[in-house]
């Protein structure tokens, strides 16, 4: 059965379609009317802006100007990406928060992993969808790192293990789930219900809309977060096409703009998110103001040379993502 957190964005596209290639107003504003009781019926309240300031903005830690820095993938260019090293690095170099992956194994354990392979960052092949915990557990996932020798034989962690490390050292936690919607939520759930200090210390976000639905369906108490980068669907991050045929990509460029609208004005309301983390070269004083004004933060990622750091941090003032807390590097998208 269709599941309300499945067809979110594609409601938004198929609501677009409908409403621009109608002439008749009287269909215009009901679909228009149709879509706004669909918001009021189904939508989740933020959380209290005051708990959302105190996940975003923790106290301590923050950099100059009272911001968050944090660490993508834990600071994948400092230590090796998503372990322990790379969440003890963070804390050491003076991050008020990691951004950490969540994937799964295959016989279902929560672990942390950018891709759906383990051949990037480990000394292993395969995709996780057939290795299981035993097995990844073997690797060395500092095998493909510039610091490899430094870090050798690092494991790759169990959510379990990253959490505990990250409250040892009262970093932010970003849970940035890549997909498993249902399995995430599930794991998630059962991490804050063990770990209540979750709930003042982390944030769960996705470019995956339903993940966040199905995050605020299972425990509404959550903070979280859409994350967003414009042409995403046509395009790779660093902006070469994605297919070859013209025909393709000009239909994904449309859907990219209808994804757009629908984060702009009404995924981020329909899911109640906090934050908007938005890719860097997309950000400005008016995208600031425009979330600001709705009560979300805007954090940027991913910012890696002292000059954009100095940007983010104090003209813009908001929170931002970085693979480096110690040199400029180039980003990983």
């Amino acid at each position: 059965m269709l599941q309300l957190g499945d067809g979110l964005t594609c409601f938004s596209a198929v609501f677009l379609l409908v409403l621009f290639g109608t002439r008749s107003a009287v269909w215009s504003t009901a679909l228009t009317a149709s879509l706004y009781l669909f918001v009021v019926l189904f939508r989740f309240p933020q959380v209290p802006v005051s708990r959302a300031k105190q996940v975003l903005r923790p106290g301590s830690r923050l950099a100059p100007g009272g911001v968050s820095v944090v660490a993508h993938r834990g600071g994948g260019h400092d230590a090796p990406e998503n372990t322990i090293a790379a969440i003890r690095a963070a804390s050491a170099n003076g991050a008020t928060g990691v951004e950490l992956d969540l994937e799964f194994t295959a016989d279902g354990i929560p672990i942390l992993m950018h891709d759906e392979t383990v051949d990037r960052t480990t000394n292993g092949s395969g995709p996780l969808s057939i290795l299981g915990f035993s097995e990844i557990s073997q690797l060395d996932a500092a095998a493909k790192h510039r610091l490899s020798d430094r870090f050798q034989g690092e494991k790759v962690p169990t959510l379990q293990e990253a959490v505990e490390e990250c409250i040892k050292h009262q970093l932010t936690i970003y849970f940035d789930v890549k997909g498993h919607a249902d399995e995430a939520a599930a794991a998630l759930k059962k991490l804050y219900q063990k770990h209540p200090v979750l709930y003042n210390s982390s944030v769960v976000c996705s470019f995956e809309p339903k993940v966040i639905y199905r995050m605020r369906q299972a425990d509404p108490e959550v903070v979280t977060a859409l994350t967003h980068r414009p042409w995403s669907l046509s395009r790779f991050g660093d902006g070469s096409p994605r297919y070859t045929s013209a025909w393709k990509h000009l239909w994904m460029q449309v859907l990219d703009v209808l994804l757009d609208w629908a984060h702009h004005h009404l995924l981020w309301n329909l899911c109640g998110v906090s934050a908007f983390l938005l890719q860097k070269n997309y950000i400005s004083t008016d995208i600031v103001q425009y979330w600001a004004e709705r009560g979300v933060e805007v954090v940027a990622w991913t910012v890696n040379t002292a000059v954009e750091k100095d940007y983010y941090q104090q003209l813009l003032n908001i929170n931002y993502i970085t693979d480096s807390l110690t040199e400029d590097c180039e980003p990983h998208y």
